[in-house]
């Protein structure tokens, strides 16, 4: 935000106006709701404070906006932002509902103009100054502000999975709704899917090494990003009996260079589809046109032998989604020989 002072004077006002007029006019579906609980939430190391349920969330991307869409909370929401993908058909009348602020990432300008009494964002670099504003601007403004966990795991208690993290997303947000059976429920739902993944992967027999797998996100101007440690397949990898290639790389998306990845020589390629992005390089056919056209690559037993699997790449990283790739992985793979 260029004028921080003066969006925020402006903000301070349209919040305060905002209130009057959800006073006045009742929000949507609260008037049956028994009297609201004050609740609190920790998101990001920040203690979040409610007196009642908002009625008046943004959400700053696709996959925030899916989450709360999957909770039934089109009601209470004043905006989404950051459309990257098709939006599935079971959303799209939900959907259809919230007001777009901005297709792309929100400004400061943008998110002011929705009047939110709450933001939610699946990754903590949507609030910057020059997007919708620092969590402590806004939160100076009395506007909370959320961070999905998956985001923060030095933030959150040691050892929980990046799926329990998600997990614990629905809860916090279903408590500060007023929608805990409706989270709890979904929760329960992935719970279970993921452990018929587990269930569902081939064995690696006794003794023997996990099969490698390098997930290929994007390939720009011509060099791979490839999951690292810290994104979601390297648990998912493990989930399915499988270890991701690229472990030892301490981020979640990294570039490498072809040359790395034929170092590694995975037994599996796993393609994440990315079409309907439109960048260079983000089709699951034009990744696999560079891996075959390749010197090296294309000599791989992984490409030589189509041990390659295709599956949304949206879905690769943290949404409610998710649990939907990791059964594609698991039946993947044992479908193509899930041993070395």
């Amino acid at each position: 935000m260029r004028h921080p002072a003066r969006l925020g004077i402006a903000l301070t006002l349209a919040l305060a106006t905002a209130g009057c007029s959800t006073a006045a006019g009742g929000g949507s579906g609260t008037d049956a709701e028994p009297a609201a609980q004050a609740v609190s939430v920790t998101s990001c190391g920040r203690q979040l404070s409610f007196a009642a349920p908002p009625q008046r969330a943004v959400a700053l991307d696709q996959t925030s906006t899916e989450t709360l869409l999957e909770l039934g909370l089109q009601d209470r929401m004043a905006g989404t932002a950051n459309l990257k993908t098709k939006i599935p058909a079971r959303y799209q009348a939900a959907y259809a509902e919230v007001p777009v602020i901005a297709p792309k990432i929100a400004t400061g300008e943008q998110l002011r103009s929705a009047t939110p009494d709450f933001v939610v964002a699946g990754s903590a670099d949507l609030y910057t100054g020059d997007r919708a504003g620092t969590r402590e601007e806004l939160g100076s403004l009395k506007v909370p502000t959320f961070v999905s966990a998956v985001d923060c795991p030095k933030q959150n208690p040691a050892g929980k999975t990046p799926f329990e993290l998600l997990f614990s997303d629905y809860e916090n947000l279903g408590k500060v709704f007023g929608a805990e059976e409706r989270a709890r429920a979904l929760a329960a739902d992935q719970r279970a899917a993921v452990a018929t993944a587990g269930a569902n992967a081939s064995k690696v027999p006794q003794g023997a090494d996990r099969p490698t797998v390098v997930y290929l996100y994007s390939v720009f101007n011509g060099m791979p990003y490839v999951a690292g440690k810290t994104g979601l397949p390297s648990e998912m990898s493990r989930i399915i009996g499988a270890k991701n290639a690229f472990d030892d790389v301490d981020e979640d998306w990294p570039e490498v260079s072809w040359e790395e990845v034929a170092e590694r020589d995975p037994d599996f390629i796993v393609i994440g589809d990315l079409s309907e992005r439109g960048r260079p390089g983000d089709s699951a056919a034009e990744k696999r046109a560079a891996m075959t056209r390749h010197p090296v690559i294309s000599r791989l037993a992984a490409v030589r032998d189509d041990k390659i699997l295709t599956v949304p790449g949206i879905e690769l990283d943290p949404s409610v989604r998710s649990v939907h790739t990791l059964g594609l992985l698991a039946q993947g793979m044992k479908d193509l020989g899930h041993v070395r």
